[in-house]
């Protein structure tokens, strides 16, 4: 059954931030969802509050991960194959050799962690730097900053950030940009197709993301949405509130009147 979601103008003080009315997606867990449409410039947000406070973004990150490596020409491109080192790790689909394309499909982190260690700390700092990544603190190790540790970043700013990279604004080069977009694409249909990377917390499974843009004929939706749970949670609920308010022809019609 398809519920019916209402947003209402938010008493920030902005006309172009809504506050969206889906608790019942959220019965089963704490989350909050952002999402903009990047032509009419409006901004939806469930949990206002949650979606300003920064949490690690594990595999989340690895969309910049990807970026700066193309960028400090650590891989050639989304094809050149790194292979497994024979260590059995938690996923069957990360014991085996990986290209950066299949590495961010698998979410297989031993390869993003190779990738993080090839660019060094260096260079690492100087790119989440110039793309104001969260709160750009790489202190945690290089290849363990971003998975539970001292690099954070909140759900408005990775809408910050993708909203970036679909308009190829990020200090990096287009070519890479565009390579990164067609690596994210996790579902087409006829009518719309989503980008996007989920990302969990492993050691508990008590925070997960889902972050990235959904394109339409005649918009492109930025999301982040992040919970205490998996990111395959994450995934679900951004992906019944994008479908019950923007990507159904009903909802079509709403929305073009929020």
């Amino acid at each position: 059954m398809v519920s019916v979601i209402h947003p209402v103008s938010s008493n920030a003080g902005n006309a172009e931030s809504k506050r969206l009315q889906v608790d019942h997606l959220f019965q089963t867990t704490d989350g909050t969802i952002v999402i903009k449409n990047l032509r009419t410039d409006k901004t939806y947000t469930y949990n206002p509050e949650r979606s300003e406070t920064r949490y690690t973004p594990e595999s989340s990150f690895k969309i910049p991960n990807a970026l700066i490596g193309l960028e400090e020409q650590a891989v050639a491109d989304e094809y050149e194959v790194k292979r497994w080192d024979g260590v059995v790790r938690a996923f069957e689909t990360w014991n085996r050799d990986h290209s950066l394309a299949s590495a961010m499909r698998q979410s297989a982190i031993w390869f993003y962690q190779d990738l993080a260690r090839y660019i060094g700390p260096v260079a690492m700092q100087r790119h989440v730097d110039e793309m104001q990544y969260g709160n750009r603190d790489i202190s945690g190790g290089i290849d363990t900053f971003w998975l539970n540790s001292s690099l954070k970043i909140s759900a408005r700013e990775q809408v910050d950030f993708i909203e970036d990279l679909v308009e190829e604004t990020l200090p990096v080069q287009k070519q890479h940009m565009k390579t990164v977009k067609r690596m994210m694409i996790a579902e087409e249909q006829d009518e719309y197709t989503v980008h996007g990377k989920t990302g969990t917390r492993l050691s508990d499974m008590g925070l997960g993301w889902f972050v990235g843009y959904v394109e339409t004929d005649k918009d492109t939706w930025v999301f982040a949405t992040n919970v205490d749970s998996s990111g395959t949670v994450a995934r679900n609920i951004t992906m019944d509130c994008l479908e019950d308010l923007f990507l159904s022809t009903n909802a079509q019609e709403i929305a073009g009147n929020l």
